[in-house]
């Protein structure tokens, strides 16, 4: 166990006045913050905190080792801290959606790369949402609003999910209006679910969902826009994911005034106290160049 990362954790359990808020804050589950308290209190042969049914405080002897511990912890940061004006190295991981990471999030790295060449990035691109401290990861890309009021986010755009047909399907088989006309149409669906899938919709304020049978369901983006392309029925992309077929005429939005609220694309790490230059400097970087992404920007009606 690092020394200073115990003093860390006192900190926070102090400042939280609880071992759960002190794992939220610093993203640690509570039997780890526990084993931690218990570690230095073993340490220093005494008790550092008085339990209560409803909050901690710290004892005599641990309002004494907090006062040291943030000296030393002030005195470590300035000790450790980079030198603003040399180069950046060392090695970032970074996690994004499949789709949103290949077509975007890579060649951002890619120019980060070109602009720190002593830098290491590790791409892994999934649409699972890895947790940021169990898996070792930096900065992850998110799609979607977060669950977690604790993590560090910046927004960088907001994508909708859109409802597209071809024009050669339209023009065989007319366009819905609204969303119970879609039983009268083939659907592609993008997931692997067995069950009949649910599409969910919003209109004037209200939710509206129906229940559609996919003539083709598919667990893989590419392959319901190909499907989709090709006339075989409506698909519902990402509306990142259907930009490039709706500026050029090859997929056409439908039902516009039926659309759910945009969600956010934002950047995420655990903590942005201590941050390291190199993520700083990643997060900047990053969010100077997706936020500047036309796919990202809001869409009129």
């Amino acid at each position: 166990m690092d020394r200073l990362d115990e003093l860390v954790v006192f900190l926070a359990i102090l400042e939280t006045a609880s071992l759960s808020g002190a794992g939220r804050k610093l993203r640690r589950s509570p039997p780890a913050v526990t084993r931690t308290l218990a570690a230095l209190e073993e340490r220093v042969g005494t008790r550092l905190v008085e339990r209560t049914t409803r909050r901690l405080a710290a004892t005599e002897a641990g309002l004494r080792l907090a006062e040291l511990a943030r000296r030393v912890l002030a005195d470590y940061e300035d000790a450790v801290r980079e030198d603003a004006d040399a180069p950046l190295r060392g090695k970032l991981r970074v996690t994004a959606p499949q789709v949103f990471g290949r077509r975007h999030v890579a060649p951002v790295v890619l120019s980060f790369m070109d602009k720190y060449p002593s830098m290491q990035v590790e791409l892994m691109l999934g649409d699972r949402n890895l947790d940021l401290i169990e898996e070792g990861l930096d900065l992850a890309v998110r799609i979607g609003r977060l669950a977690d009021a604790g993590i560090v986010a910046r927004k960088v755009g907001e994508v909708k999910r859109l409802l597209v047909a071809s024009p050669d399907y339209i023009a065989k088989r007319g366009a819905p209006q609204t969303p119970d006309d879609l039983a009268a149409h083939d659907t592609i669906h993008n997931t692997g679910v067995p069950a009949p899938p649910e599409w969910r919709f919003r209109h004037a304020g209200s939710d509206h969902t129906v229940r559609v049978t996919p003539r083709l369901t598919v667990n893989d983006v590419d392959a319901m826009l190909f499907a989709v392309r090709s006339g075989r029925g409506l698909g519902r992309p990402l509306s990142y994911q259907a930009a490039d077929d709706i500026a050029k005429g090859t997929l056409v939005r439908l039902m516009p005034d039926w659309e759910n609220d945009a969600v956010p694309v934002s950047l995420v790490v655990s903590s942005a106290r201590h941050m390291a230059p190199k993520l700083r400097a990643f997060m900047d970087h990053a969010v100077e160049c997706l936020s500047k992404l036309e796919v990202l920007q809001p869409l009129p009606k």
